[in-house]
């Protein structure tokens, strides 16, 4: 048992974060909890997430849509460079309007988070899916099997995720759903990790107690799977579809931008540092915007993604206790301390009471048998001399 893990534990063995009997979803939320830099982010999050889902009526209550061109907000003596200040920032226009269309840049920015973000979420859930069943059967399946399927993970992890996706994006047909195809393209190419990642840890629940009880109990593979395994790989799982969800953001800009990715109308924001990379002096928000949208995610959902990982693994909230908790056990120690200190004072204080107490009786009783014994040595002298 590890240092840390001692440290986070009371006498009897009983973790000091988590009152006995809590729930897996309440250890889960209290580890959370403890991080203020992963609640920043998951608040960040749901913002971001609000706001691409009311995008509609964000896009109602300005007055504008994504796709409408406005000619007379642009300058076309000057190339195309919105009329006004700061991009043509009205009351009209929150943001600004797009260069040489005029479209409301708040609408396309909002109606982009819908595009990044569904398209990122949509691949990662491909990924998983694939990765769970290829991981679980290899781990699960006989030596052949595995070594099949394990060969065929690391053919998938060697591809190169950009080059193979420029080349299906190019010869798939415009007419089909492109944000679509892009969170397909991703799935299917990018699932080798957490295949990986699944075998391995299939590997080692194989062998613990439970599963092998099971076994043991008559159940088939796939109950055992789906009843003992599929739980026992919860926690990595999230954890990795946590990260994938910011890197699926990043290489759908990344394809946008280099023009096989969404196509326009659709707004998205790598589509738009596509098009703003000819206008960050003419223009500096319609790139600055979009590019800061996209930090501020992959940062927020990283950030996330750390946290979630660090509550799911009691090691790591072991170490988070032990490392941030020192003030705690600083203070309950010198509670102790002093509380100790007390007692022993009270202690003392009662010894010396009753060591004085006691002397004072000695004292007493030794004058008062040598008072008695004078006066009888007196009075045996008198009689003395009376006779």
């Amino acid at each position: 048992m590890s240092d840390a893990l001692i440290a986070s534990q009371a006498p009897g063995g009983t973790d000091l974060s988590v009152p006995p009997g809590a729930s897996g979803a309440r250890q889960f939320w209290r580890r959370l909890r403890a991080q203020r830099a992963a609640l920043v982010a998951a608040g960040v999050v749901a913002l971001l997430v609000l706001v691409a889902l009311a995008a509609p009526l964000l896009t109602a209550i300005e007055g504008q849509d994504p796709t409408t061109y406005h000619p007379d907000l642009i300058d076309s003596a000057r190339g195309g460079v919105p009329v006004g200040s700061f991009g043509g920032i009205s009351g009209e226009h929150w943001l600004g309007v797009e260069p040489q269309t005029g479209r409301d840049l708040f609408a396309r920015l909002v109606y982009g988070a819908r595009v990044s973000l569904g398209v990122a979420l949509a691949a990662t859930v491909v990924q998983i899916v694939i990765g769970v069943v290829v991981g679980v059967a290899a781990a699960l399946g006989t030596r052949w099997v595995d070594q099949l399927l394990s060969r065929f993970t690391d053919i998938i992890v060697a591809m190169p995720l950009m080059i193979m996706s420029l080349a299906l994006l190019a010869i798939v047909p415009s007419s089909f759903p492109r944000p679509v195809l892009v969170a397909g393209v991703i799935g299917l190419i990018a699932w080798g990790n957490i295949a990986k990642i699944v075998r391995a840890q299939t590997l080692t629940l194989k062998g613990l107690d439970y599963v092998s009880a099971a076994r043991l109990s008559g159940w088939g593979t796939w109950r055992i799977a789906r009843r003992e395994l599929l739980p026992g790989l919860a926690a990595p799982v999230i954890t990795y579809a946590a990260i994938l969800i910011p890197q699926n953001i990043t290489v759908e800009a990344a394809l946008s931008f280099l023009g096989v990715g969404v196509k326009p109308p659709t707004p998205s924001w790598g589509q738009m540092l596509t098009a703003a990379d000819v206008w960050y002096q003419a223009a500096p928000q319609y790139l600055l915007l979009p590019a800061g949208a996209l930090f501020v995610t992959v940062l927020a959902l990283t950030v996330l993604g750390d946290g979630v990982r660090t509550a799911l693994d009691p090691r790591a909230a072991s170490r988070l206790r032990v490392g941030t908790g020192r003030r705690r056990e600083a203070k309950v120690a010198s509670v102790a301390s002093v509380t100790a200190a007390a007692s022993v004072t009270t202690a003392t204080s009662a010894a010396s009471a009753t060591s004085v107490a006691s002397v004072t009786g000695a004292s007493g009783e030794s004058g008062a048998s040598g008072a008695s014994g004078a006066s009888g040595e007196s009075g045996g002298a008198a009689r003395g001399g009376a006779s």
